[in-house]
This record gives structure tokens, sequence and C-alpha cells, in this order.
């Protein structure tokens, strides 16, 4: 059965896995993410959560980021969508589906804190979580069948859970098993009307996937042939793909790429473009009669206005982080996109919401056959006096052919975290990080109760 496979793979692997490189990089993705966790800390929907997680209560067995613990399911549910509220964590661009494999650590956080788990304990079953993901992403992508990539997550997630809690492979492979037969996830999530799931749906994934990993290991059982079997994940949804796990390594995430800004990843390319155009000629809005951008189809269907809906209305975050119009209105703008971009008054004002509905965004062939090695796009801008400016990008500083230093994502990081954390608390968790192998994730979970919640 595939599912024994997969899990001999994740029960098999070990921190000698990992090459000096990957392990850097799943600390780099680590520090990056539990910065777009803290910064995440006051978003309304996190905080009517942490509220409901409050009423419930639950066994204190895993810590929640700002203090207080749970039931690690619901710490899963919580500290997963802190992670991702902000749209600000890593991704992985595969020819047919793009994931956010840091989507998996808040559930490896709570998971692994019920068994004292080592920081080389932690980074190798991250390291797994990303590899199940992104190769689920490279040879069965879902989402041109009406599926949403937290799909493959439910399979990445119980890995990761199984093994951060050191589940034996019968007890892993129910656990993935009974996660992949039961989170198949609908790509409506990301279409038309965004709402607040469109942040929440991997964090729900976090939860149900710990807690199939919890039913195992009290000795559930999961359908054996959820992979190859009758009305299984292939015949369903993915159709036939076959991936060796017995040869498999834990280096996918040093082909994962970080956001340099709050928008949605394929937008990155077309936002740094903006801001260097503006940079460099002086431009204004009032200038700008109109703005065409080429750009590959994949973005053009998620957040230019192709399949997945019109992208110039914009009432919401969700909406405006998803609409490549919004996110470059919003560079030329104000010279950047990060979290207050998505402030519900800049969200409403009458400049960009004249501005974005100035933006064509057409598919260019060229470029979809350049994507994912690289992020093509084209700006041109035509002025109100005639004059036209354009620019070419093919990446931008944190594609995997531009990686971001410890520097850059230090500053990312302070920037995030500094309303929520002292400097010495920062230092701390900076510090730890950068030398996980030497802590524990209760370690870490312990500096992150001293995160700052407003009452």
């Amino acid at each position: 059965m595939i599912v024994h496979d997969l899990a001999s793979f994740v029960k098999n692997t070990s921190f000698n896995d990992l090459s000096k490189e990957a392990t850097e990089q799943l600390k780099i993705r680590l520090l990056d993410s539990l910065g777009t966790a803290i910064g995440a800390i006051e978003g309304p929907p996190m905080r009517h959560i942490r509220k409901m997680l409050d009423n419930f209560g639950g066994t204190k067995q895993s810590t929640l980021i700002g203090g207080g613990k749970t039931t690690p399911d619901r710490a899963a549910l919580y500290n997963s969508g802190l992670v991702r509220y902000l749209d600000f964590n890593d991704s992985y661009l595969a020819k047919g589906e793009t994931c956010h494999p840091s989507d998996n650590i808040g559930a490896i956080l709570s998971a692994g804190e019920t068994t004292n788990l080592s920081g080389k304990g932690f980074l190798t079953a991250l390291g797994v979580a990303y590899q199940v993901q992104c190769r689920l992403s490279d040879e069965a992508p879902v989402r041109d069948k009406g599926f949403d990539h937290t799909t493959q997550g439910s399979y990445a997630v119980a890995a990761g859970a199984s093994k951060a809690m050191g589940l034996d492979e019968d007890k892993t492979a129910n656990a993935i098993s009974i996660a992949g037969t039961a989170l198949n996830a609908l790509r409506v999530t990301r279409t038309g009307a965004l709402s607040n799931w469109k942040g929440l749906a991997y964090p729900h994934t976090a939860f149900g996937g710990t807690h199939a990993t919890m039913l195992a290991k009290y000795g559930i059982t999961g359908p054996p042939a959820v992979f190859e079997g009758n009305k299984g994940f292939m015949d369903s949804i993915a159709g036939e793909f076959s991936i060796d796990w017995e040869n498999e390594g834990l280096e996918r995430v040093t082909d994962t790429i970080i956001k340099k800004y709050n928008a949605e990843i394929h937008s990155q390319s077309s936002i740094e473009g903006m801001i260097e155009l503006k940079e460099k000629h002086g431009i204004t809005a009032n200038e700008v009669d109109k703005v065409e951008i080429d750009i590959f189809d994949v973005a053009y269907h998620i957040i230019g206005g192709g399949e997945e809906g019109d992208k110039t209305i914009v009432r919401t975050k969700e909406e405006a982080d998803h609409s490549l119009q919004y996110m470059v209105s919003a560079a030329l703008l104000d010279g950047q996109v990060m979290p207050e971009q998505y402030d519900r008054s800049r969200i409403e004002a009458d400049d960009i919401q004249s501005l974005l509905k100035k933006i064509e965004v057409f598919p260019k062939q060229e470029y979809t056959d350049r994507f994912p090695d690289e992020m093509p796009t084209t700006l041109t801008l035509y002025l109100k006096n005639g004059k036209t400016h354009s620019i070419k990008k093919c990446d931008y500083e944190g594609f995997h052919t531009r990686p971001m230093s410890w520097h850059t994502i230090i500053n990312k990081f302070e920037g995030l975290t500094e309303p929520y954390t002292t400097k010495e608390s920062r230092n701390k968790i900076i510090d730890m990080v950068q030398e996980f192998e030497q802590h524990s994730v209760p370690d870490l979970m312990q500096l992150l109760t001293k995160v700052k919640l407003e009452s």
C-alpha cells in the first residue's frame, strides 16, 4: 500500500538526512513564520478564535502563542492560524499547484510539545512535512480539479505530526490515511468573494491532521488504500501518479520561496517591479492613465481576474491580498505592501480604488512556459502626458534564485513583532531559532508565551 511506503519514509528519516543547507533553510523559515505569527496576534479572526478556545478550555498540553495552553489539535488550529493570517509566509511553486509549507509549523510545534521534542527532532519532522506537501504538489496537483491545496496538506500535517509524536509505522499510516480521507477541501475557498476562510483553511487542516494523528496514536485505523483504492485520492481527485518514497530525501525546503512583500506569492515580482519603476522615475498615481501587466497564467487566473473572479472588486483584506490590481496599486501609491496596506481604511480609500481599476492583466504564453523556474512579469505604465515606462522581471528578492539572507529575515521578523514583544524577547527567539539544534520545542514555546496580547 502506498500509505505504508509513505509511513516508512516518515518513520525512517532522521536529522542526519538533512543537509546543512536544508537545516539552515528550515530554521530561516521557522523564524520567518514566527514573525508572521506574532505580527498577526491582533488580527480580528485570530481574536475570535482565541476567544473560542478560551471558552472551550481543554487539557493544557500545548502552548498558544501569546500564552495559555489547550489540547494539541486546538493549539495547532490557533498557532497555524497566526502563521497564515497575514498571508506573509513562504510558498512552494509547482507547475499545477501552489502551497505554503510553513503552514505545517503550528501543528508540529503543538504535537512536538507533547513529547518534549528536541530541536533536531522538530527540524526533522518539519523537513518531512515540507517534503510530503511539496512532492504531492509536484505529482498530484488538484487545483484545476476544483480542490484546494490544503488537500495535499492533510497528508503533510499527519506525516509531520506523526514524526513529532514518535508514532510507529502502522500508526503513522493510519494517521495519514485518516487525514487524507477526511480533509479534501474545495477551491471555492479562494475564488469569488473571499472570506476569513481563505486564511483559515489550512489552520483547519492543521487541526484535523493533528486530531487524526492523535486518533491513530490511540489505536484508530484509517482506510489503508487511501491513495490507490476504489474511490481513493487517485480515483476520485488526483488521477494516477507515482512517488518513490523509499528514495525521497528532505531537501525540498531549499526550493521553497519567501515573501518580500505582504502579498500573494505570484505578485511578488510585479510588486518589486512597480516599486522600482516608482523609485527610478518618480512616478505618482495621479500621472497614470493605464497600467498593463503581462504575466504567467497561474498569476492571471488566481490574482489577475482570470478563472477565479473579478479582482477589481476589493472590499476586504482577503480580497485585497489576492488582487494583483490592488497590490500593485498599493506599491505605486505607498511604496510598499505590508500589513498596514490591508487596513480597512486603506482598502476603502478613493485613491487606491480608482487606481486599481486602471490596471489590466494579461496572460502571456512565453511567461507561462518559464514558470515556475522563474516568476516573469512585464509592467507597462501609460502616463497621461503620453509617456510610457516599462520594466521586466524574472524573480524577486526571496525567490530561490535570489534567496533571503538571515539579515533580511531578521529585519522582517523585527518589523512584524516589534509592537508585541520586547527587544530582549525578540533577541532570545532569534538566537534560539538560529541554534535550534541545541534547544527543544518546549524551550521555544516558553519564549512565545511572552508575546503581548492587548486586553
